[in-house]
C-alpha cells in the first residue's frame, strides 16, 4: 500500500522520542563514575603523557569511525596530520594527505570547538570527508543536503533486502531546523541526548553519504559542549567498531514502525551511553598502562642498563601484558637486541637481579619465560 507508514519519520510523533529513565539510571551513574575517574587520573600523568594518550585515542577515533563504513586509513598519515594540526607546522616526516588533514580538522572542531551547530559548520565537515567531491569512484553532492531519495539496501543470495528508506529531499531544510535547535538548545541529560542526536541525525540521513561518521561527530560535539569531554582522550568508535553488529542491528530495529510503533529508543540510548563508557574504560586501562610504564622506567634509572636492556625492556613495556605471546625468552632477545645467547643469558640474567624482569611461574630450563616486573 502506497500509503503505508513504515518509518519512524513517517508517524505523526517524529520526532518526539520516548525512552525509559530509570531503566537508564544504572548505565548513565557507571559512565559517569569512569568520566570522573578519568579526569581525575589524568592530572597524574602531567601535560606530556596525557597529551601522548590524546594523539593516540585521537587515533583510533579517527581510523575506527571510517573503519565502521569500511573505509581503511593510514594510521600513520592520521597521525601525521594530528601532529601537524597540534603543532601549527608539519613534521620532519610528514606523511600526511589532504584527505586526512580534513578528517583530523573535523575531528578537532566537533571534539573542541563548543560554538552552536549549524548547517554550515556540518557542509564543511561534510566537505572534510569527500574533498574531491568523490564517495568511491561515484560523484556526490559535496558540502550540501541530497537531492535524491535515499535507502539502505544490502544483496544476500542475490536478493535485495531494504534496510532503511530515508525522508525526502525536499524536506530535509526543515528537518535539519528541527534537528539543530534540539542539539543547541536542548537541556536533556548529556550522555541521553548525545544518544538521541546520534540517532536522529543518521535518521535524517541528510547526506548522500558519511552519515554515519558525522553522526559520531555529533556525539564528539554534544560530550565536549555539556560535559567538557572527549576532547581526545578516549574513542568513541573504537568500542563501536567491536560491536559494529549492533549498531547497525539496533538502528535498523529502532527505525522501523513494525518494530517500534511507540518512537520507543530506550534500547539505543542505553547501548549508545554503555559504548562511551566502554570508550571511556579503555583509556583508564591505557592510563593505568602509562602510569606503570612511568613508575617502572623511573625505578630502572636507578640501576645502569646497557642500550640491548633497554630496547627490550621496551619492547615487552609496549607490547603490553598479553602482547607478548609466551613471556620473553632467550631466543626472543636474541631476535630483539641482535646479538648472541652469551650475551642475551647475561643480560637476562642481570635484569632479574635487578628485579625488572621476573620468571614466569612454572616455567624452566629451555622452557624458561621472563615478563616485566611491574610491582616492587
Amino acid at each position: 500500500m502506497q500509503d503505508e507508514k513504515i518509518w519512524i519519520w513517517q508517524d505523526d510523533n517524529y520526532p518526539h522520542f520516548r525512552y525509559n529513565k530509570d531503566v537508564l539510571n544504572k548505565s548513565l551513574l557507571s559512565v559517569s563514575q569512569n568520566s570522573g575517574r578519568l579526569d581525575g587520573i589524568l592530572t597524574m600523568l602531567g601535560v606530556q603523557k596525557s597529551n601522548a594518550l590524546k594523539v593516540e585515542s585521537s587515533i583510533n577515533e579517527i581510523v575506527t569511525s571510517s573503519q565502521i563504513e569500511g573505509e581503511v586509513l593510514d594510521r600513520q598519515s592520521v597521525r601525521s596530520s594530528i601532529l601537524k594540526k597540534m603543532a601549527g607546522s608539519v613534521t620532519k616526516k610528514d606523511t600526511s594527505t589532504k584527505h586526512t588533514d580534513g578528517l583530523v580538522a573535523m575531528f578537532m572542531d566537533s571534539s573542541t570547538n563548543n560554538s552552536p551547530l549549524t548547517v554550515e559548520r556540518l557542509n564543511g565537515w561534510h566537505n572534510t570527508l569527500f574533498p574531491d567531491g568523490y564517495s568511491g569512484l561515484y560523484k556526490i553532492n559535496v558540502a550540501k543536503f541530497r537531492e535524491e531519495e535515499m535507502s539502505v539496501v544490502s544483496y544476500k543470495g542475490g536478493r535485495e533486502q531494504t534496510h532503511y528508506i530515508a525522508p525526502p529531499p525536499d524536506i530535509l531544510d526543515k528537518e535539519m531546523d528541527v534537528f539543530l535547535a534540539f542539539v543547541n538548545t536542548s537541556t536533556e541529560e548529556p550522555y541521553t541526548k548525545a544518544a538521541i542526536a546520534h540517532f536522529w541525525f543518521v535518521t535524517i540521513h541528510p547526506y548522500d553519504d558519511g552519515n554515519g561518521r558525522i553522526a559520531r561527530a555529533i556525539t564528539n560535539y554534544v560530550l565536549s559542549k555539556e560535559l567538557g569531554l572527549n576532547d581526545g582522550y578516549y574513542s568513541i568508535s573504537t568500542a563501536i567498531v567491536e560491536d559494529k553488529k549492533s549498531y547497525y542491528e539496533l538502528l535498523e530495529h529502532s527505525q522501523k514502525l513494525i518494530y517500534n510503533k511507540s518512537l520507543e529508543i530506550t534500547e539505543w540510548i542505553l547501548w549508545h551511553t554503555d559504548m562511551i563508557n566502554k570508550a571511556i574504560e579503555i583509556s583508564l586501562q591505557q592510563v593505568q598502562t602509562a602510569i606503570q610504564k612511568a613508575n617502572f622506567w623511573d625505578r630502572a634509572r636507578e640501576y645502569s642498563l646497557n642500550t640491548r636492556q633497554i630496547k627490550v625492556l621496551n619492547k615487552l613495556l609496549d607490547a603490553g601484558e598479553d602482547g607478548f605471546e609466551g613471556g620473553l625468552n632467550t631466543k626472543k632477545y636474541i631476535s630483539i637486541a641482535k646479538t648472541s645467547t652469551a650475551t642475551a643469558k647475561r643480560d637476562i640474567a642481570d635484569l632479574v637481579s635487578k628485579n625488572l624482569i621476573e620468571q614466569v611461574e612454572g616455567t624452566a630450563g629451555r622452557n624458561v619465560r621472563y615478563v616485566v616486573q611491574l610491582m616492587n
